[in-house]
């Protein structure tokens, strides 16, 4: 079985439902961003969640896809930063628990926080995150003995706010001949860091996920020809457009996905557990629709419950439908 490492900021979701998006408006974030947020704001923010009640989930893009290619049997590792506190025990604590190997070192910083906003009515989702110690993640804290072994690496756009941090790792991976995928993050990060996307993507990545206002951001695009645009210069693009489903862009090659049917509850988690399909089945040689379609199944099945853990029930149905669909090409899996 190949295997996968990932990069991102190592952060503890913090999750609130929210009746409207009043709470949004107050402290000026926008529906569906990510912002980012200094200890006061965030500690004002955390005050009025507390009265509303909130779930606790370790969290992270990268730490999200790479949480859900080790359940699906896949070997997979996971770099980041965290400080020496409760929170980056519990953190290292869940993905041990996943069966995740992590590499995590440790900042000054208290460890990061993601705040998930979940508003009505598509239960779309919107960040405002206090990166602490993950924020102290360095370009020289990658060592390439890191990275040896793994077969795929995954990035988070998300790092992107130390564009020289990303630089170092696709070069590293580049250097070991690794798959490398990445996620665009949000589509205000690829506004503010398009030059520089356009130039790792070109020069060093294989396969690009991105939502639909991310991929248009990128391209200036819609969907179905941003998706033709994001692979002039990668090996595979992938564009994810909600209930609509996904489209996949690989040289000549176009493929539409529909997306699973679902009880929609929280967004949270699903363009991350789709990459963690998709590269999943990537992994195991599978056909891109294939990919697309492994992809959609467990991307509908944490939309269903809140956060970014699919639990027990889901993911058994799930690797059930996978595993048969899989089979169905390699008899041997």
């Amino acid at each position: 079985m190949k295997s996968i490492i990932g990069v991102g900021n190592a952060l503890t979701d913090i999750l609130a439902v929210l009746p409207n998006d009043s709470l949004l408006k107050k402290f000026h974030l926008p529906v569906g961003s990510m912002q980012l947020v200094d200890e006061e704001t965030g500690a004002k923010i955390w005050q009025i969640l507390k009265e509303q009640g909130v779930q606790y989930v370790a969290g992270g893009s990268a730490a999200n896809a790479i949480s859900g290619t080790s359940i699906f049997g896949m070997p997979s590792g996971f770099i980041g930063k965290v400080g020496d506190d409760e929170l980056g025990s519990l953190f290292k604590s869940a993905q041990e628990v996943n069966g995740i190997k992590p590499i995590l070192l440790k900042g000054k910083a208290a460890s990061g926080q993601a705040m998930v906003f979940i508003t009505p009515p598509s239960g779309e989702r919107t960040f405002a995150d206090y990166l602490g110690a993950a924020l102290e993640l360095s370009p020289e804290d990658l060592k390439p003995e890191y990275f040896r072994g793994y077969d795929y690496l995954h990035i988070e756009g998300y790092l992107v706010q130390n564009q020289e941090l990303i630089r170092r790792a696709v070069e590293i991976g580049k250097g070991l001949g690794m798959t490398i995928s990445l996620d665009l993050a949000s589509y205000n990060i690829v506004e503010s860091n398009n030059a520089f996307l356009h130039d790792v993507i070109s020069h060093y990545v294989d396969i690009v996920f991105a939502n639909e206002l991310e991929a248009q951001s990128f391209t200036k695009l819609k969907p179905e020809l941003a998706v033709r645009e994001i692979a002039k210069i990668c090996k595979i693009a992938v564009v994810k457009i909600g209930k609509d489903g996904s489209l996949i862009q690989s040289g000549s090659k176009f493929y539409r996905i529909k997306a699973r049917p679902a009880n929609i509850v929280d967004a949270t988690g699903a363009g991350d557990l789709y990459a963690a399909g998709f590269l999943y089945a990537h992994a195991n040689d599978m056909p891109l629709a294939i990919c697309g379609e492994v992809g959609s199944i467990i991307s509908a099945k944490v939309v269903e419950v809140v956060g970014p853990k699919v639990d027990v029930p889901r993911w058994k149905a799930a690797k059930q439908e996978i595993k048969a669909m899989m089979r169905a090409i390699n008899p041997t899996l």
